[in-house]
C-alpha cells in the first residue's frame, strides 16, 4: 500500500511525502525507480505512445494492480488515492506543446488529486522546472544517463559538449573527478532541490518564467497552459504571502493576474460617486505608502474615486491596493509599454468603464499609462479630462488636479464595501460599520462587535462569526456530524462552494459546530481527494 501526502501546493506543482510499507520519500525527487517499484521494467502495456489511436491502446491494457499505475489519454483511469501514476513516453510530449497541455489536462481530470505523478525517462536539469510546474513529482535518471552516453554535459540552461567539465561552469564532485555521469545526475538533483525550494516559497512560476527562456518549447507550454484559464485558475491560490514578479510578457496572462482583473470588472462594487481620477502606480506597495500617492491623496482630498492604472493588473481601485496581487507585485519600470501590454490593459479598462459609468473621469497620468487610457476612452466613447501636462507629482500637476476637483463633494471612504464585493462577490450594506487600527492593520466592527479584520500578509478580509452573518451565502464548506478539534481533514467534508480556492477565507458549517478558517484546497480538490487538510481552522464554535 502506498500513500502520498501533499505538503505544499503552488499551482499544479507540489511537494509531499510518498510512503510505502518499506520506504518514505520526499517529492519531488529523482532516483533509480527500479528500487522503488520492483518489476518496473517488466510492466505490460506500459509503453504505448501517447499519440497512439484508441483502438490500438485498448488492445494492450496495462496491469491495473501494478505500481506505478500506468495512465494514458485513451484509457480509463484505475488509479486510487495514494497511488503513484506513470505517464509512459511523456518525454515525447515536448515535441508538441499544444498536445502536451491537452494530454495533461485530460489526464488530470480523470486522476485522483492526491496521487503522485511519475514521468519516466523525461527529466533533465534543463526541463525539470516545467515538468514540476505541470504537476509531475517523481523522476528517474534515464534521460540524464542518455545524455552522458551521448557525451553531453547537462545544466539547467541546456546541454554542452563533454569538455565543459573542464570549463569551470560547475564545481560539483562530478566535475572535480571529471566524471560526466556523476555530474549529470547531481545537476538534476540540484535543480529539483531548487524547484522544491521555489514551490515551498510559492514562487515556482517566477522560476519557470526565468528558466524557460532558454527553450522555445517550454515557453510554448507555459503559454498554452496560461490559455487554459479555467483549468489553471482552479489550481492557483487566491493569495500568496510573497512577492509576485511580473518581469516578462507572460506575466500578463498569469492566472492570478487575469483573476484579479476579472473580479475588478465583474465582482467589485465601486463607491457611490460619479467622479473618478486615474493615477499612475508606484514602486512601493501598497501604493498609499509611497510619497507620490500621499501627494495624490492630499490633492484629491477624498473628492473622487481613485483608480490606479498599472501593468500587468490593468486597474487597481484604491480599496483593493492591499489585496494580493495588487499589494505584492514587482514590475520593471521603464515608462514604455509594448503593443501587447497596451492591448491587454486597454481591454481591461474598456470593460471596466463599460460596466461602471462615471460622470467625470480625470486622467492624472503620463507615458504609457496615458496612452492606454486614451485608447480605452476612445473605444468606450467617453471623454477624458486631463490634469497633467508633465510629471504627475510636480507641483503644477498636483495644483491642476486639486483645481479640477473644486466643488466636488467628498465621498464616503468605504474600503470594506469594495473589499467584500471583490473577495466574496457580495454587495454588503456597511451602514453603521466603524473602523479602528492603523492602516493597513484594520479592524471593522458593527454595534461594537468585530466583524472583519485584514490579514496584513495577503490583504484579504478575515470575517468573524458575526461577520459571516453579514454574508448570508457562499464560501461555505459543509462537514459531517462532528465537532472539529483542529484543522478539518478532507474525509470530513461533505460539500463545498465551487467558488472556493486555496487560501480563501471560508465558513465551516456542521450540525454540531461552525468554524472560521482558510481553505487549504480548492473546492474541487476537497471533494476529489481522500486525504490531507481541507481547512486550516482559526476558531470553532459549538451550535
Amino acid at each position: 500500500m502506498t500513500r502520498f501526502n501533499i505538503k505544499k501546493r503552488d499551482g499544479l506543482a507540489r511537494t509531499g511525502i510518498f510512503q510505502s510499507d518499506s520506504i518514505t520519500l520526499k517529492f519531488p525527487l529523482a532516483l533509480s525507480t527500479e528500487t522503488l517499484f520492483l518489476g518496473l521494467e517488466n510492466l505490460e502495456g506500459a509503453n504505448l505512445p501517447l499519440c497512439a489511436p484508441s483502438a490500438l491502446v485498448n488492445q494492450f491494457p496495462p496491469d491495473k494492480n501494478a505500481q506505478p499505475v500506468t495512465i494514458h489519454p485513451h484509457l480509463d483511469n484505475p488509479a486510487q488515492s495514494g497511488d503513484c501514476v506513470m505517464v509512459a513516453n511523456w518525454h515525447t510530449a515536448f515535441s508538441n506543446p499544444r498536445k502536451y497541455v491537452d494530454w495533461l489536462i485530460g489526464l488530470k481530470a480523470k486522476t485522483p488529486v492526491d496521487t503522485a505523478w511519475y514521468a519516466p525517462g523525461s527529466a533533465l536539469p534543463s526541463n525539470v522546472h516545467i515538468l514540476c510546474y505541470s504537476g509531475f513529482d517523481l523522476f528517474d535518471f534515464r534521460a540524464v544517463d542518455l545524455k552522458t552516453a551521448q557525451g553531453l554535459f547537462c545544466t539547467p540552461e541546456g546541454e554542452f559538449p563533454a569538455d565543459a567539465l573542464d570549463s569551470g561552469i560547475c564545481t560539483c564532485t562530478g566535475c572535480q573527478k571529471r566524471d560526466l555521469h556523476l555530474h549529470n545526475r547531481q545537476a538534476l538533483l540540484q535543480e529539483i532541490a531548487l524547484v522544491s525550494r521555489f514551490i515551498e516559497q510559492s514562487q515556482v512560476r517566477d522560476l519557470v518564467e526565468s528558466r524557460c527562456r532558454m527553450n522555445a518549447v517550454h515557453v510554448a507550454i507555459m503559454r498554452h497552459l496560461d490559455s487554459q484559464y479555467q483549468f489553471m485558475e482552479q489550481h492557483i491560490p487566491i493569495a500568496r504571502n510573497g512577492m509576485m514578479r511580473a518581469n516578462s510578457a507572460e506575466s500578463l496572462q498569469r492566472a492570478e493576474v487575469r483573476r484579479f482583473a476579472d473580479r475588478v470588472i465583474n465582482r467589485y462594487c465601486p463607491p457611490k460617486t460619479d467622479v473618478a481620477v486615474l493615477l499612475p502606480c508606484s514602486a512601493k506597495k501598497p501604493y498609499s505608502l509611497s510619497q507620490s500617492h500621499r501627494k495624490f491623496q492630499r490633492a484629491i482630498a477624498g473628492r473622487a474615486h481613485e483608480l490606479i492604472v498599472t501593468s500587468p493588473l490593468g486597474l487597481v481601485p484604491r480599496e483593493l491596493e492591499c489585496i494580493y496581487p495588487a499589494g505584492h507585485y514587482d514590475v520593471p519600470v521603464t515608462g514604455y509599454w509594448d503593443a501587447e501590454e497596451c492591448a491587454v490593459i486597454t481591454q481591461i479598462l474598456t470593460r471596466y468603464f463599460e460596466r461602471h459609468v462615471y460622470r467625470r473621469i480625470i486622467a492624472h497620468l503620463d507615458g504609457g499609462a496615458l496612452k492606454v487610457v486614451r485608447k480605452a476612452a476612445e473605444q468606450c466613447g467617453i471623454t477624458l479630462e486631463y490634469s497633467c501636462q508633465e510629471h504627475p507629482t510636480s507641483d503644477s500637476a498636483l495644483n491642476a488636479l486639486d483645481s479640477s476637483l473644486a466643488g466636488e463633494r467628498r465621498i464616503k471612504d468605504d474600503r470594506l464595501h469594495g473589499m467584500v464585493s471583490y473577495q466574496f462577490d457580495r454587495d454588503l450594506d456597511t451602514k453603521g460599520t466603524t473602523l479602528r487600527g492603523h492602516y493597513p492593520e484594520l479592524f471593522y466592527s458593527k454595534n461594537n462587535v468585530q466583524t472583519f479584520s485584514i490579514d496584513t500578509g495577503t490583504g484579504l478580509l478575515r470575517p468573524t462569526f458575526d461577520g459571516w452573518q453579514l454574508i448570508p451565502e457562499g464560501y461555505r464548506v459543509h462537514i459531517d456530524d462532528f465537532v472539529p478539534e483542529g484543522d478539518i481533514l478532507v474525509p470530513g467534508v461533505t460539500s463545498a462552494d465551487p467558488a472556493i480556492r486555496d487560501g480563501d477565507e471560508i465558513l465551516v458549517v456542521g450540525t454540531r459546530a461552525i468554524a472560521t478558517g482558510r481553505a487549504a484546497l480548492s473546492a474541487e480538490e476537497m471533494l476529489r481527494s481522500r486525504r490531507g487538510v481541507a481547512v486550516r481552522v482559526r476558531k470553532i464554535k459549538r451550535v
